[in-house]
């Protein structure tokens, strides 16, 4: 089911659409708190100009992203879905049988050992048709409720039926932000470009980059050599992922057993394509039926697990 919100409109409080009242824009918040950190252009595309060009009145929908996917050895590609369930990169959940299909909205997990240059991955870089919900300014974000216990009032302002998908996506979404992190984790759901800037910078601090995967171009599901692998972070990152939501969420979580990599990688096409991919080194507080356990036949605590990010999936890492 395509997760999109083309034609919604949110009643704004009275001090936001005031004759004085002014809404500032998500990019000039960036360049004032990161001055000298590029916005990622998978960040730009979740931009909504159609929001500035009507004073906050509309949400529209974002140009969206490039997701991954790829095969196992065996040749059948395991793909790690978020669907209405459990989110793949929230590591309390078990993964449910039909997780493990062919379902290209997806991050990939395999081991650390396998990232290296020359190695060849069987990959799949292709745009994503539904979640594509863009960023508000934070003055609007803000005004609208986010938690279980406002839930009606929000399937309310976006005229959403309760007993529809599309409702029990968005309740899954809330409770997942309203869940406890694991040991060492700090997690926060930001709910607008410029949340998502200040908790990053307040773990992290104002030297830090924002780094996401970039592809030239939407591609077949081929072979991608490795022509060249950088490691972005020794342990410490802030690592925020897309949530389906009417407007952009980013589940943000921050540990310090977790390494970051940009992974440069050639198709057979040709094609060129700038991936990130994160390890996390300590996995033994994760639920042992968790995906990732499962598609790599590792137990928890053993070995580093590794996944892609999507290309609207964001890594913040010290800036050197």
């Amino acid at each position: 089911m395509e997760f999109k919100f083309q034609h919604i409109f949110i009643l704004l409080s009275v001090a936001l659409v005031g004759s004085h009242a002014v809404v500032f824009s998500p990019d000039d918040y960036w360049r004032s708190v990161l001055p000298s950190s590029p916005m990622p252009k998978s960040v730009k595309d979740l931009l909504n100009p159609e929001f500035m060009e009507n004073k906050g009145t509309a949400v529209g929908v974002g140009k969206g992203g490039v997701v991954v996917g790829a095969p196992t050895k065996s040749g059948k590609p395991v793909y790690v879905g978020v669907k209405p369930g459990a989110d793949p990169f929230s590591y309390i959940y078990a993964a449910e049988e039909n997780q493990i299909h062919d379902d290209p909205n997806v991050a990939l997990f395999f081991l650390e050992k396998d990232l290296y240059k020359g190695n060849n991955m069987k990959l799949h870089f292709f745009k994503s048709s539904d979640d594509q919900a863009s960023f508000l300014p934070r003055q609007v974000a803000d005004s609208i409720p986010f938690s279980s216990e406002k839930f009606p009032q929000i399937l309310d302002r976006f005229l959403v039926n309760p007993s529809s998908e599309k409702a029990e996506i968005m309740k899954k979404t809330i409770q997942e932000c309203e869940e406890k992190g694991i040991k060492g984790e700090e997690k926060y759901c930001a709910t607008s470009l410029e949340s998502m800037v200040d908790f990053s910078t307040s773990k992290m601090g104002r030297k830090v980059e924002a780094v996401s995967t970039e592809t030239e171009k939407e591609t077949p599901l081929q072979m991608y050599k490795i022509v060249g692998v950088k490691k972005l972070s020794e342990k410490k990152a802030v690592v925020c992922h897309k949530v389906k939501y009417p407007y952009a969420i980013f589940y943000c979580h921050k540990t310090e057993t977790t390494e970051s990599y940009k992974v440069a990688m050639v198709g057979d096409d040709g094609t060129k394509v700038k991936a990130v991919a994160v390890c996390h080194k300590d996995t033994a507080a994760w639920n042992p039926k968790h995906l990732a356990f499962q598609v790599l036949k590792v137990k928890p605590g053993t070995v580093p697990v590794c996944h892609f990010l999507p290309e609207d999936h964001i890594v913040w890492v010290p800036k050197y």
